[in-house]
């Protein structure tokens, strides 16, 4: 029997979002708030987080990187210009 996957609601520059337990990327949180992003290489963002896993309540997500989600997590994405 496949176990489903816990679900919980993050929150990304003020939308809702339901995500499964676990872990996301950098560009999966960009790509919630631009859905155009992977067409635009070019452009980097600043991912912060706040809410976030016990030791590490709030950072930011560096390109590459990846974080554990949990239930009410808040992201920010801000286009910080060309690379």
């Amino acid at each position: 029997m496949e176990e489903k996957k816990k679900m919980v609601t993050i929150i990304v520059e003020g939308t809702p979002h339901e995500w499964p337990k676990g872990e996301i990327t950098y560009s999966e949180v960009v790509t919630l708030e631009v859905p155009d992003y992977a067409r635009h290489p070019e452009i980097t963002y600043s991912v912060k987080y706040v809410r976030g896993q016990g030791n590490k309540p709030e950072g930011t997500l560096p390109s590459g990187g990846s974080v554990k989600v949990k239930e009410g997590m808040i992201f920010s994405v801000s286009e910080t210009g060309q690379s």
